[in-house]
């Protein structure tokens, strides 16, 4: 994917999750995608095509050791947070499926009250 077509998918999926915001806290460079004020995606609008998203440690660990173009979050805390650049190891899915898990991450640590969606059920297929 390249810088446009991967901020494109990471910026579309944030604009379908219930209860998700775009801010600019950090002025006009940076979209910042939030749920109930808690960050789950950035986005620095540099041109540079990254993508910032929170993850498991030991998934955001296997990410980095699987996918080329999954580095440790920039300018965030690299155990808990990664960074998608651009290149041929991504793929559109991929990419919805971080952000996904990334805002879902930070639901299930939001008091029940403020939850959009279940964390344990949202996007899961009933049988």
């Amino acid at each position: 994917m390249d810088a446009q077509e991967l901020t494109s998918a990471a910026a579309a999926r944030a604009d379908e999750l219930p209860g998700s915001a775009l801010e600019n806290p950090f002025g006009p460079e940076w979209d910042v995608y939030k749920v109930r004020g808690r960050v789950f995606l950035l986005l620095p609008l540099d041109g540079t095509g990254r993508v910032t998203l929170k993850s498991q440690p030991d998934d955001a660990k296997a990410l980095r050791e699987t996918f080329a173009d999954i580095v440790p979050g920039y300018h965030m805390n690299k155990k808990h947070w990664i960074t998608l650049t651009p290149g041929s190891s991504l793929e559109e899915g991929l990419v919805t499926e971080l952000v996904t898990e990334s805002y879902l991450l930070v639901v299930e640590k939001l008091p029940r009250a403020q939850r959009p969606v279940d964390p344990q059920t949202f996007g899961r297929q009933a049988d």
